[in-house]
């Protein structure tokens, strides 16, 4: 089974690509993030017409998640119970589902905006919250995974340049301790490999000739169970999606399991 995240930054915008990258791929699940669209706007009839089935929590706003999956889609969750609300209401940012099998949860966690920031404060709840929403899942014995954009480099390697985020959000102890605690329910990092270069970034922003540059960071993450991480046999980050016109500013993140 070939499993995938990836923050489209906007799915309509993105969805000619993403169409011909499903099928040049050979993605069975994929994971979305940022689909900035409502529940309706949701392109199901052209994924369907691929052959994948829809799972989406979304509001039209800057956020939204989806699983879409050519490999069953059942048992689906929408949101974090318990979990935290932002201006009034929780926003739509987690969806889980179960796809022959394996149990995936799509998450865009909170960007936080700055460290002194109500936003912040938020982001640290919303990850405690996805910890408890995902305890059960994470001690299965069935292959399990939490994957998204995280909003956070696990370490100083996953930034080009460390010094360059003195004092902002994404490279924080607290927010890297949040993740050690998804770790301690018994989830791994699954670290892909790089098509090119010597560290798998997955996003690289716009400004600046980043990409060109490889001024990247790697925050689109996958977080596997016992089960899940032993039946991973590659994993890489799909560099080639970022290049070019009309590109998301993060790549996919692919990873294969032989569920056999």
């Amino acid at each position: 089974m070939r499993i995938a995240t990836w923050n489209v930054n906007s799915i309509t915008a993105r969805l000619p690509r993403l169409l011909a990258w499903l099928e040049s791929s050979g993605t069975d699940v994929l994971c979305i993030q940022e689909t900035k669209c409502t529940d309706e706007q949701f392109p199901r009839e052209q994924l369907r017409e691929l052959g994948y089935d829809s799972a989406v929590n979304a509001d039209g706003r800057w956020n939204g998640v989806a699983v879409v999956s050519r490999a069953g889609l059942d048992d689906v969750a929408r949101g974090l119970p318990g979990g935290p609300e932002y201006d009034g209401a929780q926003e739509p940012r987690a969806i889980a589902a179960t796809c022959d099998g394996v149990r995936v949860w799509s998450v865009y966690v909170p960007n936080g905006r700055e460290v002194d920031h109500a936003h912040f404060a938020y982001k640290l709840q919303w990850l405690e919250a996805l910890g408890a929403a995902v305890a059960g899942d994470a001690a299965a014995e069935r292959p399990f995974a939490v994957l998204g954009d995280f909003n956070i480099a696990p370490t100083d390697e996953d930034v080009y340049d460390r010094s360059a985020f003195e004092g902002l959000t994404h490279v924080t102890p607290v927010e890297r301790a949040a993740l050690e605690g998804l770790r301690g329910l018994g989830l791994s990092d699954v670290v892909p490999r790089p098509l090119k270069y010597d560290h798998p970034y997955t996003y690289w922003d716009y400004r600046q000739l980043c990409f060109p540059k490889n001024r990247g960071m790697r925050i689109d993450l996958v977080y596997g169970n016992k089960a899940f991480a032993g039946a991973v046999k590659d994993s890489y980050v799909d560099r080639e999606e970022r290049k070019g016109k009309g590109a998301s500013d993060h790549a996919p993140v692919v990873v294969d399991l032989d569920v056999s």
